[in-house]
């Protein structure tokens, strides 16, 4: 995967708490915002193939490190790497950045897993979809990762 960003976005006063900084309900849109880019940039997950083959990817745990406060007015990144592909599941990680001062903000660590929705059930990746996908699987850790 690409060092190009998954998301970028600017923090409005109105997604902020009575803290001042940005709620957690904005992370959470923010890197879901980036799952959809990366699935789709992966070749994992296109709207056509979602509406024709009933079939698509749906969370089953999200993990979010929250590493520095976020105020309104600030512009923001995502970088994402997939981890992981399995032959239902994928893993990645989002590091969602201030793009000002290039720092760390925020890691969500997420495992989704390919689904059929008409049987809601789980299903296997499709084999060419799983061999695209695992050409992008990152071989570095994360910035992050090493400073956990």
């Amino acid at each position: 995967m690409s060092e190009e960003a998954t998301y970028r976005g600017v923090v409005y006063p109105w997604q902020c708490d009575h803290n001042g900084h940005m709620n957690v309900m904005w992370y959470v849109s923010k890197f879901d915002e980036a799952n959809w880019s990366l699935v789709a940039r992966l070749g994992l997950l296109k709207p056509s193939y979602s509406r024709d083959e009933s079939r698509g990817f749906v969370a089953l745990q999200q993990n979010i490190s929250y590493k520095q406060e976020v105020l309104a007015g600030e512009l923001l990144e995502v970088r994402s790497y997939l981890r992981e592909v399995r032959e239902k599941v994928i893993r990645f990680v989002h590091e969602m950045l201030n793009s000002e001062t290039g720092a760390i903000v925020a890691i969500c660590e997420m495992t989704a897993i390919h689904m059929d929705r008409v049987a809601r059930k789980s299903a296997p990746i499709p084999p060419e979809m799983r061999e695209v996908a695992l050409r992008h699987v990152a071989p570095r850790i994360p910035t992050a990762e090493v400073a956990s």
